[in-house]
C-alpha cells in the first residue's frame, strides 16, 4: 500500500536539538501559522487549555539568562557545562515557545485530559515544522517551575516546558521506531 502524504508528514516528525540550529531568524508569520495549527488540537469540552508565550530576539536571550541564573541558584551540584548549555539552547533557537497549561477554572475535565490536549497542540506545531524546513524540540526541565518568576502566569496556569524552533543545515535524520506489532494487542 502506498504511503499517503499525511502519513509521510507524521512519520517525518522528529526532534531537532537547539545545538543543530543555524543562525537564521524565523519570520513572525511562520510562527503565527504554527500557532494557528496548534489551535486546532482536540480539546474536551472546548476548554482550549493551551497558552503560548513566544520569545524571540532579545526576549529569548533574557529568558536564557534568567533560566541559567535560576539553575545556578537552585542546583544542588552546579555544572558550568549545564549552565552554558541552558543559555546556549535559548540563544541558538530562532524562537522559544513556553508551553503553558491553562487549567479550566471550573475543572470540568481531568487535568490529564487538558495536558493531553496541550500535547496534541504541540504535535500540530511539530508536524507543521517540516513545511517550513524548521526543526523543533520540546524540553521540560525542572527549571520550568520557576518561569513564573520571569513572566506572568495566572493562578490556574503552569509551564509544561519549552518548544525550541530553528532552521538547521539538514533535517533529514532518520528516526527508527520499533515495530508497532510489538506494542499492539488485538482482541
Amino acid at each position: 500500500m502506498e504511503v499517503s502524504q499525511i502519513n509521510k508528514i507524521i512519520r517525518a516528525r522528529k526532534s531537532v536539538y537547539p545545538r543543530q540550529y543555524i543562525d537564521k531568524p524565523i519570520p513572525k508569520k511562520i510562527i503565527e501559522e504554527l500557532l494557528e495549527n496548534a489551535n486546532h488540537a482536540p480539546t474536551h469540552r472546548l476548554t482550549e487549555p493551551w497558552r503560548f508565550k513566544v520569545f524571540t530576539d532579545e526576549s529569548k536571550m533574557k529568558l536564557g539568562d534568567f533560566m541559567a541564573e535560576k539553575y545556578k541558584e537552585t542546583a544542588s551540584e552546579f555544572s558550568e557545562a549545564k549552565y552554558e548549555k541552558t543559555k546556549n539552547n535559548f540563544s541558538s533557537a530562532g524562537a522559544v515557545i513556553a508551553i503553558v497549561l491553562h487549567r479550566d477554572p471550573k475543572e470540568r475535565v481531568p487535568e490529564w485530559e487538558e495536558v493531553a490536549s496541550v500535547a496534541c497542540a504541540i504535535q500540530n506545531i511539530w508536524i507543521s515544522c517540516g513545511q517550513y524546513d524548521l526543526g523543533g524540540y520540546w524540553s521540560s526541565p525542572a527549571l520550568v517551575a520557576h518561569i513564573g518568576d520571569h513572566i506572568k502566569l495566572e493562578a490556574n496556569e503552569k509551564c509544561l516546558g519549552f518548544f525550541y524552533l530553528g532552521y538547521c543545515e539538514s533535517n533529514d535524520r532518520i528516526i527508527k521506531k520499533g515495530p508497532i506489532e510489538q506494542k499492539t494487542e488485538w482482541y
